[in-house]
């Protein structure tokens, strides 16, 4: 790594794994309600993974989430790789602020605020809030398939600022994150990303996008993304680098941001197949971050199956949503909510004393005032 102070090789001692002890005293809780072993399937693994980040037992609710959304236009959508104009993620933003978006819908009704942060849209900044656009690096991006999407410099600026977001949500008390991308092009740049980490050709990872392109622009997407991939290969062992060469700065501070929630022990939801990219970057520069994150949905795109195959994320839901903008994340937020409350206020029975039966065993001290009323019912 060479950008200066920034040393990415400090995140692998810097992120610890959230605490298996704790997550052991959540199993046992668990154990102590009473409930057949699997009666809520995957909803005890999330409880106990949320007890284990949160270094607590019970859990607590998750009451303060936040969905952010890194936002950028890529130079290679100039190509005809997406459903969508070049140079349009600015249009895709403007109608999450304003609230008609699927994401923005989600967002609002699940009482989730929505944060968006402009890394390299190809508008005039005026157009936007000062609020998204103060951590903007460039306009648009380089087209990776010929030169990079960034200087060395302007990577270091997007990590620095995911970086500088991920202690923000932290030092604003956010408990949970839903991680999100807008952006025209993004999906292309995920495919180099993954095939390079992977190991794999071009059309392994070449998936439809969002917009679902026709068969012409699916041949346009997996050519730029082998002109990308032979690019990116020499440079493999410098994830920052990478991110320059390939990656874009959405992606680079998404990298970024994942790495430092890892060290505020932030836990996260990825959503689709960009931050499945992403993450498998971070994965590289620290082995214990994936720790920190959930996969919220399936977006049906292969390089999205593969980087969390190649992590062991195995999604929460698989609905065949392909919107995109932290929605399929935003949909598994609710199952990640009702997982906590079970673990929290499922009430726990004491063991009985010697010469006491089962019968005669009582609720625990440990018991919330909903599980007092459940059981007074």
């Amino acid at each position: 790594m060479s950008d200066g102070s920034l040393n990415l090789d400090d995140f692998g001692d810097l992120i610890e794994r959230p605490d298996s002890g704790v997550r052991r005293d959540a199993e046992e809780r668990r154990v102590r309600t009473g409930l057949p072993a699997g009666a809520l399937g995957r909803l005890d693994e999330l409880g106990e993974w949320l007890a284990a980040a949160q270094g607590r037992v019970p859990v607590e609710p998750v009451s303060r989430p936040k969905a952010v959304l890194f936002a950028g236009d890529h130079g290679v959508a100039r190509l005809g790789v997406s459903a969508r104009p070049a140079g349009g993620a600015h249009a895709l933003v403007r109608a999450a602020l304003d609230g008609t978006s699927p994401a923005a819908v989600l967002a609002r009704r699940l009482d989730v605020p929505l944060r968006i942060v402009d890394m390299s849209l190809d508008c005039d900044p005026d157009e936007l809030p000062a609020e998204v656009t103060r951590h903007r690096v460039r306009r648009s991006g380089g087209r990776l398939d010929t030169e990079d999407a960034l200087t060395a410099e302007e990577a270091g600026r997007a990590f620095r600022a995911g970086m500088a977001v991920a202690d923000e949500e932290a030092d604003a008390g956010t408990d949970l994150v839903v991680l999100g991308d807008i952006s025209v092009g993004g999906t292309t740049a995920a495919g180099v990303l993954v095939a390079a980490l992977c190991g794999t050709d071009a059309s392994v990872v070449t998936g439809r996008g969002g917009g679902r392109i026709d068969d012409l622009a699916w041949m346009r997407k997996c050519a730029a993304i082998r002109d990308g991939l032979r690019r990116a290969r020499p440079v493999l062992g410098d994830q920052l680098r990478l991110l320059a060469t390939v990656g874009g700065a959405d992606l680079t501070a998404i990298t970024g941001f994942l790495l430092q929630s890892a060290v505020r022990r932030t836990p996260v939801i990825l959503d689709g197949v960009v931050g499945a990219a992403c993450a498998l970057v971070a994965q590289r520069v620290a082995f214990r971050a994936p720790d920190w994150w959930l996969a919220g949905s399936a977006s049906g795109e292969p390089a999205q199956a593969k980087a969390l195959d190649r992590m062991a994320l195995d999604p929460l839901l698989d609905h065949g949503v392909t919107a995109g903008e932290g929605t399929g994340a935003l949909l598994a937020l609710p199952l990640v909510r009702a997982a906590a409350a079970l673990a929290a206020e499922l009430p726990v029975r004491r063991e009985p004393e010697e010469g006491e039966g089962s019968a005669a065993a009582e609720p625990d001290a440990d018991r919330t005032g909903a599980a007092r009323m459940l059981d007074a019912t």
